[in-house]
C-alpha cells in the first residue's frame, strides 16, 4: 500500500515535468529493465533448471517497461493540447497500468523465488532491499 502511495504520488508530481523530458525518461524504461535483468541475472546466478521461471520473470519485466514507455511517450506527444480534465486520466491510466503491471511481475518473481535455492533467495532478499534503500534516499 505505501508503494502503490509512493507510485501515486510520483505520477501526480509529474505534472510539472514537461513532456520532451517524460519523452525522454520513458525511452529509458527499457535500458533500465535490461541492466536490472543483468545484475539480477549475475547476482542470482540463475541454473539451467530455473530457467523457465527467470525467462518469465525477465519476460514480464521487458513487457511492463515496453508498456510503461508507450504510456509515457503517447502521454508526452499529447500533453500540450491535453486540458486538466484529460491529464488527470492520463496520469491515471499510468497508475492503473503500472499496479496491474507491477502484480503480473510480482507472480512472475513469485514463481521464479519458490525455485530459488536458500543461497540464492538470501542474494536476492539482499539485492531488493538495498534498491529499496536506495529508492528511499533518492526521495
Amino acid at each position: 500500500m505505501r508503494q502503490t502511495l509512493a507510485i501515486v504520488a510520483v505520477l501526480a508530481g509529474l505534472a510539472s515535468v514537461p513532456a520532451p523530458v517524460m519523452a525522454a525518461n520513458a525511452s529509458t524504461g527499457q535500458q533500465s529493465a535490461e541492466q536490472r535483468i543483468q545484475s539480477l541475472q549475475l547476482g542470482l546466478q540463475i541454473t539451467p533448471a530455473q530457467m523457465p521461471q527467470w525467462n518469465a520473470f525477465t519476460q514480464a519485466m521487458r513487457d511492463n517497461a515496453t508498456a510503461t514507455d508507450a504510456l509515457f511517450r503517447d502521454r508526452a506527444e499529447k500533453a500540450k493540447t491535453m486540458n486538466a480534465s484529460e491529464n488527470m486520466k492520463s496520469y491515471a491510466a499510468i497508475a492503473r497500468a503500472y499496479a496491474d503491471n507491477t502484480q503480473k511481475l510480482s507472480d512472475a518473481f513469485d514463481a521464479l523465488y519458490t525455485v530459488l535455492s536458500d543461497t540464492q533467495k538470501q542474494t536476492a532478499d539482499a539485492m531488493f532491499r538495498q534498491q529499496a534503500t536506495q529508492q528511499g534516499k533518492q526521495k
